[in-house]
């Protein structure tokens, strides 16, 4: 995994790393405590943007909790933690499906979004440069899991693509083509145009 110029500075400026605290966690679990302090926020608004915020509330708490759980399988090699707890978090909305799309159908259907920040802000000024909100929440209730995770990890999580694949443990070229085809179907819900149908998944890709 490959650190921007911004996460340096952010590991740099820390006492510890992440994974520094991680292995310091091992032997004294209070540790572990600053990770959160560090990402609870981030990944709370990544979340409340995809399923509300009371659900946010419940997922922040159980990814830390499985985190912590899980520190000694940690690969401490991995300087930043965020690619591993975003993962741990998408997991956790991946069983919340339905309430997910709900909560954006009922978005298209009305347009009021619950949330303080507007959706377009966060989202269609970097995937499809035009501020339909509605249109917008439909096409990604629209989009397979599988896509919708690539495309609001790079869009909310601000993810490289590398972090991408990191967080969900799927190979470089999933990323690019779940991006591609996630974008694309986007880009003609907001255009008006027919969400393309044809796109093939490719061999042995989840979606």
């Amino acid at each position: 995994m490959t650190l921007s110029d911004r996460e340096h500075d952010a590991l740099d400026s820390a006492e510890h790393d992440d994974a520094e605290l991680i292995r310091l966690s091992w032997d004294d679990p209070e540790q572990f405590a600053a990770l959160f302090d560090r990402y609870a926020h981030q990944i709370h608004r990544y979340v409340a943007r995809r399923l509300g915020t009371q659900p946010a509330d419940d997922i922040v708490a159980e990814t830390f909790l499985a985190a912590f759980r899980r520190r000694d399988t940690y690969d401490t090699a991995q300087r930043l933690a965020r690619p591993w707890l975003y993962g741990i978090a998408t997991t956790l909305v991946a069983r919340h499906r339905r309430d997910e799309e709900r909560f954006l159908r009922a978005l298209s259907r009305t347009g009021v979004d619950p949330l303080p920040e507007p959706m377009a802000d966060t989202v269609i000024s970097r995937v499809a440069a035009q501020h339909e909100t509605r249109r917008l929440a439909g096409a990604l209730a629209r989009l397979s899991r599988g896509d919708r995770d690539v495309l609001l990890l790079v869009a909310w999580g601000d993810f490289g693509y590398e972090e991408v694949a990191q967080a969900l443990g799927i190979p470089l070229g999933t990323v690019r083509s779940r991006l591609h085809r996630a974008r694309k179907k986007t880009r003609a819900a907001l255009d008006g145009a027919p969400a393309p149908t044809t796109d093939p998944t490719p061999t042995g890709e989840e979606r």
